[in-house]
């Protein structure tokens, strides 16, 4: 058996500058730990696989292609792949989800 801490969890580099840990990754899916503290956002980008976010804590924005909506914790929001979306913390309390890729992408995300 393995199990994770997602706050001692690998640290993942990436190009929204915010704080993620990697908590699985295999050839078939990967999941990451995503937080956002208020007012940090992702870059509007593409992935090249459907994602799906799991929220855990806080509130924030999610935008997926023309469609913006405010979500919460125990929501889950799909996104297709290939469709532009991000992620915002507009509020004053840390927003933390999960970013579920799964079949695992094999082609780097497109930064818009």
């Amino acid at each position: 058996m393995k199990i994770i801490d997602a706050k001692k969890a690998s640290k993942h580099e990436n190009p929204h500058g915010v704080s993620v840990n990697k908590l699985y990754d295999t050839e078939h899916a990967q999941v990451m730990h995503m937080e956002l503290k208020p007012g940090e956002s992702l870059k509007k980008h593409s992935t090249p696989t459907d994602v799906c976010f799991y929220i855990l804590e806080g509130e924030g924005i999610v935008e997926i292609g023309d469609e913006q909506q405010k979500v919460s914790r125990d929501m889950l929001i799909e996104s297709p792949a290939k469709i532009p979306h991000r992620l915002m913390n507009e509020g004053t309390d840390n927003f933390r989800f999960l970013v579920i890729k799964a079949p695992r992408q094999t082609v780097p995300t497109k930064m818009l």
